[in-house]
């Protein structure tokens, strides 16, 4: 699947208040599933010595598609298409790296 088919046909599934003026509610959505995720994983390694089985990776995949579709939609709420953000990524990464700044931390690197 593309990225911007998956944008396109996940947005017919976006009710939320605003529709298309809201980046807001998108934005807090995606701070939720985040979390989510992180909590599987943190769960992971409390209860089961950090073993990712299969069970374990398929909740965390249910819930990367909910952190997918919060990123789809507060990318729709931007005016950008998902493959725009993918490819504006790989060029800041590609940069990074041929820079050698790829490691460290801070947005301007």
């Amino acid at each position: 699947m593309e990225l911007n088919d998956y944008q396109v046909r996940s947005r017919r599934t976006a009710i939320y208040p605003n529709l298309g003026d809201n980046p807001i509610y998108p934005t807090l959505g995606l701070a939720g599933e985040s979390g989510e995720v992180a909590d599987k994983v943190k769960k992971i390694i409390r209860d089961k010595s950090g073993v990712f089985d299969d069970i374990a990776k398929e909740s965390i995949k249910l819930e990367l598609g909910d952190v997918l579709w919060y990123v789809a939609q507060l990318s729709a709420e931007l005016g950008f298409d998902l493959e725009q953000v993918a490819e504006s990524n790989l060029k800041k990464l590609s940069s990074r790296k041929e820079r050698g700044m790829i490691e460290g931390s801070g947005d301007i690197r």
